[in-house]
């Protein structure tokens, strides 16, 4: 049932599982978003179906006192997500000298901190995917993640341009919507009584970066990502003399959306100050979105999704 009002108030609605005759006031967007910036802002980051093992992970790579050891027995206790790892350290994208492995310590240390992170998260993913209270979010979050594959793997070649390590790169844009991913779910959720709808989508552009930035925030990621996701949209920031991660995550973007696109149109690229921070041409450019058509395929095999 669409979304109406009465007498300027929001429609009320039942939620699934209500009992009948029992309806709840519909929560507008802008509400509903205000809400999730304030409980992230606040240190509260509540996704559902987010699998516990990618956050685990992630806080024994970030502690300086953790050992391999102890990240291994962490990924051994879901041998889904250990298999995904040896397949994509045994990958061609990731394994160019071909040179096989079996045993999961040397898959992580062959892979890195940064892209056994990039494993675990495109692993939840997949999960969160086939969670039944998912489905009405199956499309954007298929399309979400399309996309973040491209951009990651565009992050990574303009990041070998600039000192920015180009695995922490690929893993920001891998990372670039987590803010989007964050309210789609939200609002899926039962517990929410807003929908997903186009009245929502049409805001999550202006929302989803400070949100994500806000759950990396909580996450313990590094400062330099966390501001690179946060500042994502801002095209006509101060030129740095030297290209940092924000720049090559904003030029990612963009090619990555000019990608989708029958013809390659790069107007919005060129007219980001990172453009010029990056010292990109539009030769270069469309070499880069042809490299990453090719790649795709490749690396949607090497992380298993």
């Amino acid at each position: 049932m669409s979304r109406g009002t009465a007498a300027g108030r929001p429609v009320a609605a039942r939620r699934p599982g209500a009992a009948a005759g029992v309806v709840e006031p519909r929560v507008e967007p802008f509400e509903f978003l205000s809400r999730l910036a304030a409980e992230v802002s606040n240190g509260t980051v509540n996704l559902p179906c987010f699998p516990d093992i990618v956050l685990r992970i992630r806080k024994a790579l970030s502690d300086p006192r953790s050992t391999p050891e102890k990240t291994v027995k962490i990924v051994g206790t879901e041998p889904r997500l250990a298999a995904r790892l040896l397949q994509t350290a045994n990958s061609a994208i990731f394994n160019p000298a071909g040179k096989p492995l079996t045993d999961l310590r040397t898959a992580i240390t062959r892979l890195g901190h940064q892209l056994v992170q990039c494993v675990a998260m495109a692993f939840a993913v997949q999960q969160m995917k086939a969670q039944g209270s998912l489905h009405v979010i199956a499309e954007p979050l298929n399309r979400l993640w399309e996309k973040s594959i491209a951009v990651a793997s565009i992050c990574q070649v303009l990041a070998r341009r600039t000192r920015v390590p180009p695995e922490e790169a690929f893993l920001t844009g891998l990372l670039h919507g987590i803010g989007r991913l964050y309210i789609m779910v939200r609002a899926a959720d039962d517990s929410q009584a807003c929908r997903y709808d186009h009245a929502l989508a049409d805001m999550v552009a202006d929302w989803h970066p400070s949100i994500g930035k806000a759950v990396l925030e909580n996450w313990g990621f590094v400062e330099g990502m966390c501001d690179a996701v946060g500042d994502q949209a801002t095209y006509e920031r101060k030129p740095n003399r030297e290209a940092d991660l924000t720049d090559v995550l904003i030029i990612g973007i963009l090619l990555a959306d000019a990608l989708q696109e029958e013809k390659f149109d790069l107007s919005r690229c060129t007219a980001a100050s990172a453009f010029a921070t990056l010292r990109l041409t539009q030769k270069e450019c469309i070499a880069i979105l042809r490299h990453t058509h090719y790649q795709l395929g490749s690396m949607h095999d090497a992380l298993g999704c």
